[in-house]
């Protein structure tokens, strides 16, 4: 655990070599990664962790709206404290790669190259306000009907299905995982979805750094396509497709780990 300003952090490492910070999206946690660790462990030291508020790193204040620039923070300390020495290789999937631009802009000393995985990044699409007052919707339906309804209308509106529900037929770590992932869309819908949406990244700071943008390469054209490719627009870089679709870091874990190092190393 790691002592941060407003939260405690739970964190895992694992391996050995030069050091890779694995950002979650809005609702994901370490186990998520887990598979995709273990691969890479070979090769690195993997850092994984839950973002604060969410699973096993518990607030130490009351609830409060969360900003991609907290969490920023939060990876920033991690890393002082884990890999002080060096500078890391960064990968983020949907709201941990706006973490880690915002990290990246604010410690480019820190990283020493950042990948990332379609970044939900709204307000660059031309048609943001639409989103914005969609994703406020959303938030008003959590409020009268319950997370359920609310994750299935987010989840139909941007493309991206929604965990599942943890069943008993599955091993218990993995049931552990869903649930906790499951339990974690209360804290997306209340804290995170509207205020993360309006991050806004340094292109200037990504222009200057070892930046890449990736995409699922498979299944239907998501919301997070659109934003991915409105990003490279700004920046001016192109797009790797890698395994699997918007999770394919979990379902593809040994393509993604073999795509993902290619990148690092190239």
């Amino acid at each position: 655990m790691l002592t941060v300003p407003g939260a405690e952090i739970y964190y895992e490492v694992r391996g050995s070599g030069p050091p890779l910070l694995l950002i979650n999206g809005g609702d994901g946690d370490a186990a998520v990664f887990g598979p995709l660790a273990g691969l890479l462990a070979e090769h690195y030291t993997v850092i994984t962790y839950d973002p604060r508020g969410n699973s096993r790193s518990r607030l130490t204040g009351p609830p409060e709206e969360q900003w991609i620039a907290n969490h920023g923070h939060d990876a920033h300390l991690l890393l002082n404290a884990v890999a002080a020495d060096e500078p890391a290789y960064v990968f983020g999937t949907s709201y941990g790669g706006m973490v880690g631009m915002d990290l990246l802009a604010r410690h480019p000393g820190q990283v020493r190259a950042l990948v990332a995985h379609e970044p939900f990044v709204i307000d660059l699409l031309p048609d943001a306000d639409r989103w914005h007052a969609l994703f406020q919707e959303v938030y008003e339906l959590y409020e009268r009907e319950g997370a359920a309804l609310a994750l299935r209308e987010f989840s139909e509106a941007i493309g991206v299905d929604g965990p599942p529900e943890p069943a008993e037929s599955l091993p218990a770590p993995i049931q552990g995982m869903l649930a906790r992932i499951r339990a974690n869309m209360e804290t997306c819908l209340a804290y995170e979805l509207r205020t993360f949406v309006r991050f806004r990244p340094d292109v200037d700071a990504l222009r200057r750094a070892r930046f890449r943008l990736v995409i699922g390469g498979e299944g239907p054209k998501s919301l997070l396509h659109r934003t991915t490719e409105a990003l490279a627009e700004h920046v001016g870089t192109g797009i790797v497709e890698f395994p699997g679709g918007h999770v394919g870091f979990l379902s593809h874990a040994a393509a993604f780990a073999v795509a993902l190092r290619a990148i690092l190393e190239g």
